[in-house]
């Protein structure tokens, strides 16, 4: 096991610094120069050559992507010309590790831009993986075992319809009505816990939380349900089943558990996915959450914020997928890690 894992982990980080350099490639081997958006609307050929200079633009992609690295490993200083760091040492701005670069547009570090959006973004993940994991196998389960009776054709039936209604139509519906028309709930304010404790935290993530629990839960529900009746018909369910044990323990014990095994693939990567922002529920909550950061940067085209992120949701992905193949030996024990 410990060899897989450390086999594993040196597979993602290769595959990690793959995705970067192509991020790199892709962003700064344009013939746009980023400069030009880094250093205003009113940018003269000479303030643009200075800024490409001050962040490092002018140099070859390859080589701004291995500063890039090295800044994250040991941090790094801005501007990047030693001789503007010379000439205006009070304007230089030193980036510790892990540094992902400088954001111009927003006069800040990228990592501490990340730094106060992340926590958002977490809480809003784990509300709505919570909601959408206990209800989407939940009412799948539910929908198997009741296979053919109107419980099951009303669960799939309104999974579909939920699953069909766009995240800002959801998100919109639940602020108009709920929060604002009939205040049945406050109009949703994200609060950390050491501001107003956990009552006031889960408050404020209801709303957005559900927006994405039900589109997530739909696609649940639907999977669960055929996963569960696929299993079910495995030779070891119908062999404890001939042995006398009871349906419920069948059920949860066997049919379940080997039906966990493509939903904890869904889960890991679902929840990784969302980790790097959802862009379209935090703008309509307005959170300033990785979400709402990278759809800001995208409209500023600020490159390094981009960045920053697309290698931060890389992360996430790639750690999800090995925790994911570790979790199958332990959920499904046909399953044997080499």
């Amino acid at each position: 096991m410990l060899a897989y894992i450390i086999r594993r982990g040196f597979i993602g980080v290769i595959m990690l610094l793959v995705m970067s350099l192509v991020t790199f490639i892709l962003f700064f081997a344009s013939p746009i120069d980023p400069a030009r958006y880094a250093c205003g609307k009113n940018c003269s050929p000479a303030l643009q050559e200075q800024t490409s200079k001050a962040l490092g633009y002018n140099k070859p992609a390859v080589q701004q992507w291995t500063d890039f690295l090295r800044g994250i490993v040991a941090g790094r200083e801005y501007p990047d010309d030693p001789s503007i760091r010379e000439a205006a040492p009070q304007l230089v701005t030193s980036c510790p590790a892990p540094c992902m670069g400088y954001s111009v547009v927003n006069s800040k570090l990228v990592a501490d831009e990340i730094k106060d959006a992340f926590p958002i973004t977490l809480s809003l993940t784990l509300a709505a993986f919570i909601m959408w994991i206990l209800g989407g196998v939940g009412f799948g389960v539910l929908a198997a075992v009741k296979k053919g009776t109107i419980i099951d054709r009303g669960i799939v039936g309104v999974s579909l319809v939920l699953f069909a209604f766009p995240a800002f139509f959801t998100g919109l519906f639940l602020l108009k009505f709920l929060a604002i028309k009939w205040q049945v709930v406050p109009i949703p304010t994200y609060t950390s816990i050491a501001d107003g404790g956990v009552l006031t935290w889960l408050q404020g993530l209801l709303l957005p939380g559900i927006t994405l629990a039900v589109l997530f839960m739909a696609a649940y529900v639907r999977m669960t349900r055929a996963f569960v009746l696929e299993s079910m018909h495995e030779d070891y369910v119908r062999t404890a089943m001939s042995k006398g044990l009871k349906p419920r323990r069948v059920l949860f014990k066997h049919s379940l558990r080997a039906a966990l095994t493509p939903l904890v693939t869904m889960a890991g990567l679902d929840f990784a996915g969302l980790l790097g922002g959802a862009i379209i529920t935090e703008t309509v909550f307005n959170y300033n959450g990785l979400g709402k950061l990278f759809y800001d940067a995208n409209k500023t085209f600020d490159l390094p914020t981009i960045i920053g992120i697309v290698v931060l949701v890389g992360f996430f992905v790639i750690t999800a997928n090995i925790i994911v193949d570790l979790l199958y030996a332990v959920i499904d024990p046909r399953v044997r890690v080499g």
